[in-house]
């Protein structure tokens, strides 16, 4: 997977792409597969903020065992939604002296910094797309 970051604008853009290699058993005849995968943006490790499923052909020669392609996902957010209140960058960055009450305390432990950072932090996720039957299998192996 490689990611690339366009900060240019008033909305962040991010790209990911990335290879899928798949193995068959039985080489005989020219084969194709499709298979669905989906992006989603996660704000803060956990809240969902879009999905979408897109799809990754490969196509296998006679007689190939391995074939590969290439996919691609990307999304924007909001500059704004991913930038630290003011308030929040001065507390985490301001200079501390020797002998000041709080040197000694980490900014970051305070909850109203950490939920910033939270609210403020973005991930692209990239996965397969399975059906409820492929869950279900995955689960008991």
């Amino acid at each position: 997977m490689r990611s690339t970051c366009d900060e240019t604008g008033p909305r962040v853009y991010t790209q990911a792409t990335f290879d899928v290699i798949a193995r068959r058993t039985d080489t005989r005849g020219a084969r194709t597969v499709t298979l669905p995968y989906f992006s989603t943006v996660l704000r803060g490790s956990s809240a969902v903020v879009t999905k979408r499923v897109g799809t990754v052909t490969i196509n296998f020669a006679d007689g190939q065992e391995r074939a590969q392609a290439r996919g691609a996902a990307g999304a924007f957010v909001d500059r704004a939604e991913a930038t630290l209140p003011e308030d929040i960058r001065e507390q985490i960055t301001r200079r501390r002296k020797a002998g000041d009450p709080d040197a000694a305390l980490d900014p970051l432990a305070d909850p109203a910094v950490k939920a910033a950072l939270q609210r403020a932090t973005f991930e692209l996720l990239v996965g397969f797309q399975l059906t409820e039957d492929q869950l279900r299998y995955n689960v008991t192996r």
